[in-house]
């Protein structure tokens, strides 16, 4: 009996006593494996952290919303890893796993080095990102470098051909009163454009006064050149246009342009010299300055000669302005204005063809003559060629040719009977 009373005193001293539970940094110690697999999570979980966090960066050069999202989707994924892997800590539950502790440390390694692995991927594709956009801004960089050379040398033909000499043009210019200028072919190619721009100019408010004066355009066209077969009826126009520059350009070959001069002798560098200054004045001004000049005897004589007195009487009413200018003056009227600046560009074209050794020659084209890309140029410049062997014919000449040199340049004519494409 007292043996059973012994045992039941030790069973109730033994299950009186406290029962407490190892400490996880001792069973750490007793499996250091463990422990070393637990850290590498840690480290792994840090690694793709940082991984997905330059994804996230990646993602806001360019701006991808989509990459945005999904970076930080990831990024959520391994805070919630680490959540994990903080509470599993605190709470001392290490729950068994049927890998050994040496199977999962190796695993965590292989994860870490592919979470490195793509860091490493995502920094390459940003570095080539970044390598295309320098590549682009080079590229960029080069065609501006060509434009803004293409434009320089463009702007130096433009001063030279202004008499911008790029050595000589600072103080010189007010110095005497207008700028010096290289005397070249270019610089006379570039007058004669602008005299052809100018019979064009002074044409359009021509056909306007006809058209509201009541004038039949098709008769007076045909009354110009008859028997002119025009492409469409709008081509009619450079009929005026030929009528305007036959009366100009009457007498270019002289040097004194037809105009009585009482013998007073010019030289080259005369003429290079009324080219230099009248050609940046206004023509108003030139006449306001001296009424009777060279210049203004000119217009005198080619007024008349390009408005005929019936033209006039019809547009004013009277020839008051007509015989005004006849007389010596220069009206201000708008109409004598436009006549002006046409009557400019052929003076100044004039002074300019007499500066060069020898003289610039002129040569008109004949009504019926052959066409030849040697010696015209045809205005309209959408035509239809026949397979013949037939060659164009001209109908009007718009622009007289030039000889300067060994250099043509071409008369503008107007083919009659030929077919223009749409």
């Amino acid at each position: 009996m007292l043996l059973t009373g012994s045992k039941d005193t030790q069973l109730r001293e033994s299950n009186s006593q406290k029962v407490h539970p190892q400490p996880m940094e001792d069973r750490m110690k007793q499996n250091p494996e463990a422990m070393e697999a637990f850290i590498s999570k840690i480290f792994t979980n840090i690694s793709s952290l940082k991984s997905a966090y330059i994804l996230l960066q990646t993602a806001h050069t360019p701006y991808d919303p989509e990459k945005i999202q999904a970076a930080d989707k990831l990024i959520i994924s391994e805070l919630k890893n680490l959540s994990e892997l903080k509470h599993f800590y605190r709470e001392n539950n290490l729950k068994p796993v049927s890998v050994s502790p040496q199977d999962s440390h190796l695993a965590a390694e292989i994860q870490e080095q592919q979470s490195l692995l793509r860091t490493y991927e995502v920094m390459v594709k940003k570095f080539q990102s970044e390598i295309q956009n320098k590549d682009s801004e080079i590229r960029q960089l080069q065609r501006q470098i060509e434009e803004a050379n293409q434009k320089r040398v463009k702007l130096e033909n433009n001063l030279k051909l202004r008499g911008l000499s790029m050595k000589e043009s600072e103080g010189l210019g007010e110095a005497n009163g207008f700028f010096p200028a290289d005397l070249t072919p270019e610089l006379f190619v570039s007058a004669v454009e602008s005299a052809f721009k100018a019979i064009h100019d002074f044409s359009k408010p021509l056909i306007n006064m006809m058209k509201a004066a009541g004038w039949d355009l098709d008769a007076a066209a045909d009354s110009i050149e008859p028997n002119v077969v025009y492409a469409k009826r709008a081509h009619k126009k450079y009929a005026f246009e030929s009528h305007i520059c036959q009366r100009m350009f009457s007498g270019f070959q002289e040097e004194n342009f037809s105009i009585n001069l009482d013998n007073l002798t010019v030289n080259k560098e005369s003429f290079f010299h009324q080219y230099l200054a009248l050609r940046e004045m206004d023509p108003l001004d030139m006449l306001g300055q001296n009424p009777d000049s060279v210049f203004g005897k000119f217009c005198r004589s080619k007024y008349p000669a390009v408005v005929h007195p019936k033209m006039e009487a019809s547009f004013f009413g009277n020839l008051d302005q007509r015989n005004y200018v006849i007389g010596g003056g220069h009206p201000r009227t708008p109409f004598y204005q436009a006549f002006l600046k046409l009557a400019k560009s052929i003076w100044v074209l004039h002074r300019l063809a007499c500066s060069f050794d020898p003289n610039v020659k002129i040569f008109q084209v004949k009504r019926g003559s052959d066409y030849s890309e040697v010696y015209m140029e045809s205005v309209v410049n959408n035509l239809i060629m026949d397979e013949t062997d037939e060659k164009p014919k001209v109908g009007l000449m718009v622009m007289p040719g030039f000889w300067i040199g060994g250099i043509i340049i071409r008369s503008r004519v107007y083919l009659s009977g030929m077919k223009v494409s749409e």
